[in-house]
């Protein structure tokens, strides 16, 4: 017997809705600064307007999760042990980065504690994941490698482009190398398409956008490390290029699903390589460069306007935006994690997630939990 709660209380990945209105605030404050685009003679009431707004949504957002942290801390708890939903813990905390690189007045008159008490759940989060990816059983990185685990490497250069911004220098310098060393490492196991990996469901086929965004938030942040967009920045800046370019052309890979609230996952991409255009543009200023720029910034910006009015269709038009959450339905009997991985690389279009269950609370209760790494070990011993 299966018990779940409402939909919208399950569904909702609420944690990384308000991320990418700050990237795009952060766009058009860009598009305003630089050099290589002040022939568009951005208003300042633009890039502001956006910030406000995004910061409505991240408090609105903010109290739905904390709700859902209230009254279904079960399927909250779910979330974290699910090997694609884990890396969205990191979204909010990028939020929030991306909230003070944005605020209207200087960044380097904020407070260094704020980034500090910004960049702890992080390091946390870094500890947590990456540990896991090293040394867990069940969960280390090649059973567990997908393209949204970019997100957990996205943080460390995000926290490094502000710290850098607000005149710190050795600590966004270790961010940025964790952060660039577990990018290698994960580019590189995505790439081999190891057996073991896991697949993602035909639906989740957007976060495949995620490649773009590691290299092209590095780059800007080893801008505002070293001062200028030199030779380093230039080769994340085109690693980035080339993937977008390289998902672009892929159209079947994009193809034939309806849509979710993972088609999300393409806009904070797409506008990271537009900021990140701008500022090369700026380095390399001629024609064919500001081209670039411009057109970047229009095909996000395009993105993001039909990815709303989507979400506002399916929403409060057609009311599917929601359907019901079968990865964290109750029922009375809880697989092991290897179960929910072998049924991510088997599942079509139609099923996206495995069903999980809660524990029977009482003596036996343990039987049915989750393996834990010391478990996973001993069984790999056997």
């Amino acid at each position: 017997m299966t018990t779940s709660p409402p939909p919208t209380a399950t569904s909702l990945p609420s944690k990384d809705l308000s991320l990418t209105p700050f990237v795009q605030a952060m766009l058009w404050k860009t598009l305003q600064s630089e050099p290589s685009t002040a022939f568009l003679r951005v208003h300042p009431a633009v890039s502001h307007v956006l910030w406000w707004i995004s910061l409505a949504l991240t408090v609105i957002v903010s109290i739905t999760y904390l709700l859902k942290v209230v009254f279904y801390f079960e399927a909250v708890r779910r979330e974290f042990h699910h090997p694609v939903r884990v890396n969205f813990f990191f979204a909010p905390w990028i939020t929030c980065l991306f909230l003070v690189k944005g605020v209207p007045h200087p960044v380097w008159e904020i407070h260094h504690v704020v980034w500090y008490l910004l960049m702890a759940p992080i390091f946390w989060l870094d500890i947590k994941i990456y540990g896991q990816w090293m040394s867990s059983g069940e969960r280390r990185l090649s059973k567990v490698a997908n393209p949204s685990n970019h997100l957990a490497i996205v943080g460390n250069f995000v926290g490094a482009l502000l710290g850098a911004r607000m005149g710190l220098r050795e600590l966004p310098i270790f961010f940025f190398a964790v952060g660039f060393a577990h990018y290698v490492v994960l580019f590189v196991t995505l790439y081999q398409r190891l057996p073991t990996n896991m697949q993602l469901p035909k639906d989740l086929h957007p976060v495949f956008f995620l490649f773009v965004a590691a290299p092209s938030v590095a780059s800007m942040a080893w801008t505002r490390i070293s001062g200028e967009f030199n030779d380093g920045a230039k080769l994340l800046y085109y690693v980035s290029l080339f993937l977008y370019v390289s998902l672009v052309v892929r159209v079947n890979l994009f193809w034939g699903f309806r849509f979710s609230l993972a088609w999300w996952a393409y806009t904070f991409p797409m506008t990271s390589v537009a900021l990140a255009t701008v500022l090369y543009a700026s380095e390399v200023d001629n024609l064919v460069t500001r081209a670039m720029a411009l057109g970047l910034s229009g095909i996000a910006t395009m993105t993001i306007i039909v990815v709303l009015a989507a979400t506002m269709y399916h929403a409060f038009v057609r009311g599917d935006l929601f359907p019901n959450d079968v990865s964290i339905t109750i029922t009375k009997q809880r697989p092991k994690f290897s179960k929910i991985l072998a049924h991510l690389q088997t599942c079509g279009s139609d099923v996206k997630e495995l069903v999980v269950s809660i524990p029977n609370f009482n003596s036996n209760s343990k039987q049915g939990a989750y393996s834990d790494d010391s478990d996973s070990n001993a069984r790999m011993n056997n």
